[in-house]
């Protein structure tokens, strides 16, 4: 199965507003992946609308959310349920600062249903991190049954080797190469760890642009972390045009 473990949705407020519910799960499945995970920044609240969505298509789908941390490190959360995206998501935002979002200056964040209705605007900066820290979000992600993943680790910026210059012992279940990551210059750093690749789709032209692969028949958390500590999973290559 392919599958994209990394991409996000309008919530987000660096992503294109295009990037609704149906949007997405309509670009997965002519795509051909077999499933996928909505990361958007900070937050789960769109979740339950592309769960809808991708159960209506028949894709494969896991809510989640991508927490920027203390460390100003970007990581995925992984769950199999909305309800413990949704219980990580208010644990992320005790740690927020309380600031209102302004829309001019970081976009337009619509929290909407699976048929594209707004519903709200989350008012928190989601373009902002908290302050939990990297094992603290850990031991969350963990306690909640989830997937810890550290995210595009190649990047310059927002990833454990910008921010921390290593990857912490004991916190990640596997890691990220962005689209256009050089595995001969990226793996040996990441030595021992199972790697993904992820397109990280903010637009629609991005959903499904790269991927991972594994011989799983559930797209679940069980079986995503069997092939993580089995190191069974291959990627796509790498882009290096755009």
């Amino acid at each position: 199965m392919r599958f994209d473990l990394h991409m996000h949705s309008c919530l987000s407020p660096c992503a294109s507003l295009s990037m609704s519910p149906g949007e997405i799960v309509s670009r997965v499945k002519a795509a051909g992946l077999g499933g996928f995970v909505l990361s958007d920044h900070q937050s789960a609240r769109n979740t339950p609308a592309v769960a809808e969505c991708a159960r209506k298509a028949g894709i494969g789908f896991l809510p989640g959310l991508e927490v920027q941390t203390a460390e100003e490190v970007h990581t995925l959360c992984i769950f199999d349920t909305v309800e413990a995206a949704l219980k990580m998501t208010d644990w992320v935002y005790e740690a927020m600062p309380k600031r209102v979002n302004d829309s001019e200056t970081f976009g337009d964040q619509p929290v909407v249903t699976w048929d594209d209705d707004i519903i709200d605007m989350e008012w928190r900066i989601l373009a902002m991190g908290c302050r939990r820290t990297i094992p603290e979000t850990s031991a969350k992600v963990h306690e909640l049954g989830g997937l810890y993943i550290a995210a595009h680790v190649d990047r310059p910026n927002y990833s454990v080797f910008s921010g921390l210059g290593a990857i912490p012992d004991g916190c990640f279940d596997a890691v990220e190469f962005s689209r256009t990551a050089d595995e001969q210059i990226y793996l040996p750093k990441v030595e021992g760890y199972t790697v993904t690749r992820s397109s990280d789709a903010h637009n629609l032209d991005d959903v499904a642009k790269v991927w991972s692969e594994a011989e799983i028949s559930q797209f679940n958390v069980s079986s995503l972390k069997e092939v993580f500590q089995n190191k069974t999973v291959l990627i796509s290559p790498r882009l290096t045009a755009f």
